[in-house]
């Protein structure tokens, strides 16, 4: 690891204190690009969605649970499929701890994912997750989200996804969609995520950013998948490590 320099005190107090704009102008953009995101037109949708949950089927207008804001986390998982991607499971070790809070100021937050409910759920007890899985298995809703695409799709490569028309081989990818219901039942997208846009879910990224090593993904991935593993395999050796998300 490359050696930062070593001054004095008060070297290092100045050093710091001239950095610390640069933070607050991170802050501040942040804001800003928060509050234009606020801004942006809303989709209608007219269509109607039915997800299987564990209380039985569950229409979309359902998945508010009396809140206005609806947030949804699309975890990659197609049916029949034995593969459980770690990045879709580290942003999901975030979410029961977000949930106690947002529950309570106005937003509903739930995952979905294609595969059958049968095949979430005991996924789901073996991470110790308590948040709302649901699937979309009968539904277009993935597909109208741009979260899972078809085999036609795929071979055609007439994909998209984050907003880009381009070549994918996976049938689905993850990302965040959000929804807004009125006083008169309508329901709106407000807002749409992929990508590397998940990042901003992951606190545990936030602590790596103030280390000296940050991230430290230096491996062949360049990402996440150099060094995160489900939660309950980090001892593990000599795993194969397919990459999950193009």
């Amino acid at each position: 690891m490359h050696r930062n320099a070593v001054v004095s005190r008060e070297d290092w107090f100045e050093a710091h204190r001239r950095h610390l704009e640069r933070e607050k102008e991170l802050t501040r953009f942040r804001d800003c690009v928060a509050a234009e995101r606020r801004q942006l037109p809303w989709l209608k949708l007219r269509k109607d969605y039915v997800f299987e949950s564990e209380q039985g089927p569950k229409r979309l207008a359902e998945l508010f649970a009396g809140k206005s804001q609806l947030i949804v986390y699309h975890f990659m998982m197609t049916p029949g499929s034995d593969h459980r991607c770690e990045g879709c499971s580290f942003l999901a070790d975030h979410i029961d701890a977000a949930n106690q809070h947002l529950k309570h100021h106005d937003v509903s937050l739930v995952v979905i994912s294609r595969a059958p409910l049968a095949e979430l759920l005991p996924y789901k007890q073996r991470m110790g997750w308590k948040f709302d899985w649901m699937s979309s298995y009968a539904s277009d809703f993935n597909f109208d989200l741009q979260v899972s695409f078809t085999e036609r799709q795929i071979a055609a490569g007439d994909t998209v996804y984050n907003f880009e028309k381009r070549p994918l081989r996976s049938k689905d990818l993850p990302g965040t969609s959000v929804f807004y219901r009125d006083e008169n039942g309508d329901i709106f997208l407000t807002f749409m995520s992929r990508a590397r846009g998940g990042d901003a879910l992951i606190g545990a990224y936030h602590y790596l950013d103030m280390t000296p090593k940050g991230r430290n993904e230096t491996g062949p991935y360049h990402g996440l998948m150099d060094w995160v593993r489900l939660h309950d395999e980090y001892q593990a050796k000599g795993k194969d490590r397919p990459d999950c998300c193009e």
